[in-house]
């Protein structure tokens, strides 16, 4: 019985994240706003422990003809870094379980902070140049260290929206957080406004 939950939560994720993605690709004015390291979109299963537990897409969203595409296929285990840093998030907030990166820039933190004022929402700042060196010289170790900063500094809480200074060889990114990848969306039209294609 746990085995056949456990299969439809699966697949419940993927089409949800699935459909969330087809969503993005309509939206033409995030195109911008995908980074160099290009963009993934996360969703993780409840509670999730490690990498295998969180979908993603499988090489990413990238731009083509104007538009965010994604690379490949809606898969468990296509993400690395989003996925460490949801199964960390979880720990502090089990209901954190999607996550969408994207480019930093002057304007866009214009309108996160007019937002997440407006909202109420707690907005988070990680200082790379904070980062222990003992920790930054690490592979794979900063996501713990990361995620105790944006807790500690927003009154205990996750920042539903943060971002990450330049560090040596990281462009800076802005991170949202929801529960769900259908939140995701809906809190970032009303960051950088548009709709749908």
């Amino acid at each position: 019985m746990r085995d056949t939950r456990s299969g439809a939560q699966a697949q419940r994720t993927l089409s949800e994240l699935r459909r969330a993605v087809r969503r993005l690709e309509k939206m033409k004015n995030f195109a911008p706003l995908i980074p160099e390291v290009r963009t993934n979109f996360v969703y993780a299963k409840e509670e999730p422990k490690e990498i295998p537990d969180v979908a993603g897409v499988e090489g990413r969203i990238t731009v083509v003809g104007g538009y965010p595409k994604a690379a490949g296929k809606m898969k468990f285990g296509a993400s690395d870094h989003l996925a460490r840093l949801l199964i960390e998030v979880a720990k502090y907030d089990k209901e954190i379980r999607a996550a969408l990166n994207f480019k930093f820039d002057r304007e866009t933190l214009g309108r996160v902070k007019r937002y997440t004022k407006k909202r109420g929402i707690p907005f988070g700042k990680i200082d790379r140049r904070k980062e222990p060196k003992k920790i930054a010289k690490i592979e794979k170790r900063s996501i713990p260290w990361k995620v105790k900063t944006l807790f500690s500094s927003a009154n205990r809480q996750i920042p539903r929206i943060f971002y990450e200074t330049e560090g040596w060889g990281k462009e800076p990114i802005f991170v949202l957080l929801g529960r769900d990848p259908k939140e995701i969306l809906t809190i970032l039209k009303e960051i950088i406004g548009g709709k749908d294609e």
